[in-house]
């Protein structure tokens, strides 16, 4: 049987903590952000963590 193989799309963008949980980052913060409000800028700086069932969707995908 061959491989499972890591998905790069998804490990490109998730960080898996050493506790178990997901951090990934919250999206519309990389460009023409001038417009929009500084609280949201501010708010989209640090990532966010995944829910449980993504979690365990996520940690499947990224098995290699």
């Amino acid at each position: 049987m061959p491989k499972q193989k890591t998905h790069k799309g998804i490990a490109k963008k998730v960080t898996v903590r050493p506790g178990g949980s997901t951090k990934i980052g919250k999206p519309g913060a990389n460009h023409k952000t001038g417009k929009k409000p500084t609280s949201f800028n501010r708010d989209h700086r640090k990532g966010s963590v995944l829910s449980g069932a993504d979690t365990n969707r996520y940690k499947k995908a990224l098995r290699g």
